[in-house]
């Protein structure tokens, strides 16, 4: 039952790092940069979904939050509130931070997205203070039995709602034109811009997406691991990890490599808590020397 646990865990947490990780990729396919402060954004996302709950709740946004206090109603004003809030936010950091530096050699935009994304952690270390938030869940803080084994309604929540997203902008970036216009900008912007596409358009819509989805695995992880400024950082790592190992330029691939990280972790951790990130940095660097990019990336030969 231990095992199982673990599985059911590890989904839940991989579930958080495939949605971050499909951030980069959509990002990094059409204008081949990403934010670095995405950690940033996520912590963000958390913290303002404790004073949303308190604004919805109380009518007031400071304090904190009690379980009573975390309804579906104000659960979901605190989720609209955050991909609202970081959505106008990635549109910012794309106007401020990538767009004068998209096609441009160097890596210019790389300092750019850390000072942005320290910026706000700043910002909302002022607001909120460096102490972690404790969030409830709507579905409560108790443990329900799935064939023998305990999890957290909210980490099977974050799974569902998860899996739900991703079939959904699964289908929207195959079977749709603005999924057609984003994949036509990131195999070539010069013919996409021909063909009568806005690439610049594209690029503030794939950065609103990262950023929105930042904002929906933020408010789901909280009640799981607490909003706090500093609560990002590792989760933000450990997707861009994940969307590396996958396959950073296959969106399906970084959905898998977050599913796997989650629970290569989860299951290490029933047996050597300390050795989890070990393993999973150990395995990123043993695939990465076997397929340089990824397990389901695809490598492109250069013609010279």
């Amino acid at each position: 039952m231990q095992i199982l646990q673990a599985l059911l865990s590890g989904l839940a947490m991989g579930s958080v790092y495939a949605l971050v990780a499909f951030g980069f990729s959509i990002t990094y396919t059409t204008t081949r940069t990403f934010n670095f402060g995405q950690g940033a954004f996520l912590a963000l996302a958390g913290l303002i979904a404790v004073s949303a709950t308190m604004l919805f709740s109380q009518g007031h946004l400071s304090g904190f939050p009690s379980p009573a206090d975390v309804t579906w109603g104000a659960f979901l004003f605190a989720l609209v509130a955050a991909i609202l809030v970081l959505t106008l936010l990635g549109y910012l950091l794309y106007v401020t931070a990538i767009r004068h530096f998209v096609g441009e050699a160097g890596l210019a935009w790389v300092m750019s997205t850390i000072g942005f994304g320290i910026i706000v952690q700043n910002l909302a270390l002022l607001i909120w203070g460096p102490a972690p938030i404790a969030l409830s869940s709507p579905l409560g803080d108790g443990v329900v039995s799935v064939f023998g084994a305990g999890v957290r309604p909210q980490e099977i929540l974050v799974f569902v709602t998860t899996l739900v997203l991703m079939i959904v902008l699964d289908w929207m970036l195959h079977r749709t034109k603005m999924g057609n216009a984003v994949r036509a900008v990131a195999f070539s912007k010069n013919a996409a811009s021909l063909m009568g596409i806005n690439a610049n358009a594209v690029a503030v819509g794939v950065f609103g997406i990262s950023s929105a989805l930042a904002a929906i695995a933020g408010v789901m992880v909280a009640p799981i691991a607490t909003a706090s400024v500093f609560v990002g950082t590792l989760l933000a790592l450990k997707a861009f990890s994940a969307a590396i190992l996958g396959g950073l330029e296959n969106p399906r691939g970084c959905i898998f490599g977050g599913f796997l990280i989650g629970l290569l972790e989860s299951l290490i951790g029933l047996w050597y808590a300390n050795l989890r990130e070990i393993a999973v940095f150990g395995l990123i660097i043993v695939v990465l020397y076997f397929r340089p990019a990824g397990l389901l990336g695809r490598v492109h030969a250069e013609k010279v």
